[in-house]
């Protein structure tokens, strides 16, 4: 359901309107959700676990059978998605992942040989990019996972919980590659319970609580709609979310 910007002067890489959403038919669980990512933004999803977080991606990225909903990206319409459980192939090597990846993307053997390389030394994968991810540990799939998604310098990043598993050198690597990319004009939606890590990085953030959207903006906005001036992010989150 997602189509490419057809007026090339609209601002916005992402834009996301959820009428509504549910797992079954007549039973919806998320309602009423709007929000949009501008070039070289990066936009938080927090919210409390059985809040939509999950089924707001689902549904964005058309896995719902049930829902009522627009996306629209900009550019030529690619994105990237990086889940956050990690999904592979049993009988593929790490470098065999990424070139599916390659070709999926119709890349150019030269500029996907030197992306790829890079990400490996990047995310310190080089001694493993011809062993099987079945070997790998938590943090090693969730970094292939990341490799995946920057491989092809999309419009638009979706973001799952992205820092599960990660150390904190992989943490760093992959918060440098965000910088690079939203430099790069590519926008970022990200789904995250680290909150403190959100209330740093974010330029915005959505609040989904109860299947709808509790406050959305800045943290100086989100402070405002908690009635919390000088608050953290968690406090914040704990005020709109009881």
């Amino acid at each position: 359901m997602e189509q490419p910007l057809e007026d090339t002067t609209t601002a916005s890489v992402l834009d996301v309107h959820i009428e509504e959403a549910g797992y079954a038919e007549g039973k919806t669980t998320i309602r009423n959700i709007r929000l949009n990512v501008m070039p070289g933004e990066l936009v938080g999803i927090i919210g409390p676990n059985g809040a939509g977080k999950s089924t707001t991606i689902k549904t964005m990225l058309g896995l719902l059978e049930y829902a009522d909903y627009e996306v629209t990206i900009g550019g030529n319409g690619r994105y990237a998605y990086i889940p956050e459980q990690p999904v592979f192939y049993e009988y593929m090597t790490l470098w065999e992942h990424l070139d599916l990846a390659a070709a999926a993307y119709e890349m150019e053997e030269e500029v996907f040989t030197a992306r790829a390389q890079d990400l490996l030394v990047r995310f310190g994968m080089e001694k493993v990019r011809d062993d099987l991810p079945g070997s790998f540990s938590k943090g090693m799939r969730q970094k292939m996972m990341l490799m995946l998604g920057f491989l092809a310098s999309p419009d638009v990043y979706i973001v799952d919980e992205p820092f599960i598993g990660l150390d904190p050198r992989a943490t760093k690597d992959f918060l440098k590659l965000l910088d690079d990319e939203r430099n790069r004009g590519a926008g970022v939606l990200m789904s995250t319970h680290v909150l403190d890590t959100a209330e740093r990085i974010c330029d915005r953030i959505v609040l989904i609580h109860d299947g709808k959207c509790a406050a959305q903006g800045t943290l100086s906005e989100i402070r405002a709609a908690a009635g919390l001036p000088d608050a953290s992010l968690l406090d914040c989150f704990d005020v709109l979310t009881s």
